[in-house]
């Protein structure tokens, strides 16, 4: 009935989010959020397809920040970011976001279990301003291995690497998580901003957008921490932060 690669719903959580299946064991289904960061597993029993052909969630920002400046005077360099994620589809989603927005990005798909031992030396070589560490996560209702999460840890350890590297939260500004991580654990480790306060899932973009805002904010002044966070799909429910100057730097005159 049920095959890799298929579309599906989980009917004990009334069919609100659409997976795909990436492998089937034991009649216990692996599953990959479409639009959101979040990997679950369900019994075979409990799925039913989805039928419905436009596949579209209809949440595509473009940041509007870019649009406002006064290019007739002044130049502005935008904050440069690293993006590190576990999802090849969702990486390429975000790179996309930047590219239409006009932000330098560079896009690196690793598995999340692959973050800490490679974020060092990425930074390294691309010395961004912004740092982007998502993929997939989950807080299990019964945990797993003494875990209550299945990525969180993942994300700390690359958190706590990467400040390592650079210890400001103003010179290298982090953002971390994925659907139902911990907010507060990301936070501590380092992050500027990290997902996610609720423990609900996040938007496959939310991460990127937060990136982009942070990028079009003036360096020499604090960050519209409220006005970032409503950019998002969930809102504060699904992301927060701290507040710190912008990393775009402001010339004159403009060629």
């Amino acid at each position: 009935m049920f095959k890799v690669g298929d579309l599906v719903t989980r009917n004990s959580y009334n069919n609100d989010i659409v997976f795909e299946i990436m492998s089937i064991e034991d009649n216990i289904c692996y599953l990959r959020g479409v639009f959101v960061r979040l990997c679950a597993d369900s019994d075979i029993s409990d799925l039913k397809k989805y039928v419905d052909k436009d596949l579209n969630d209809n949440f595509e920002p473009i940041l509007e920040e870019y649009r406002n400046l006064d290019r007739n005077e002044y130049f502005y360099l935008p904050g440069r970011i690293l993006h590190l994620d576990g999802d090849k589809n969702f990486l390429d989603k975000c790179m996309d976001f930047y590219k239409r927005n006009k932000i330098k990005a560079y896009g690196i798909y690793l598995d999340e279990s692959e973050f800490s031992k490679n974020v060092y030396n990425y930074l390294e070589k691309y010395n961004p301003d912004i740092l982007v560490l998502t993929g997939h996560d989950a807080l299990y209702r019964k945990k797993r291995n003494n875990n209550s999460y299945k990525n969180t840890s993942c994300f700390v350890t690359a958190v706590k690497e990467a400040r390592r590297y650079e210890k400001s939260h103003e010179k290298l500004l982090i953002v971390a998580g994925a659907c139902q991580s911990n907010y507060e654990d990301l936070i501590k480790a380092g992050a500027n901003f990290a997902s996610s306060p609720k423990r609900i899932n996040i938007h496959a973009l939310d991460p990127a957008i937060i990136a982009g805002s942070l990028s079009f904010s003036d360096k020499n002044k604090p960050i519209n921490l409220i006005n970032i966070l409503e950019k998002t799909k969930y809102g504060a429910d699904g992301i927060g932060g701290i507040i710190t100057n912008g990393t775009m730097y402001i010339g004159y005159p403009r060629e």
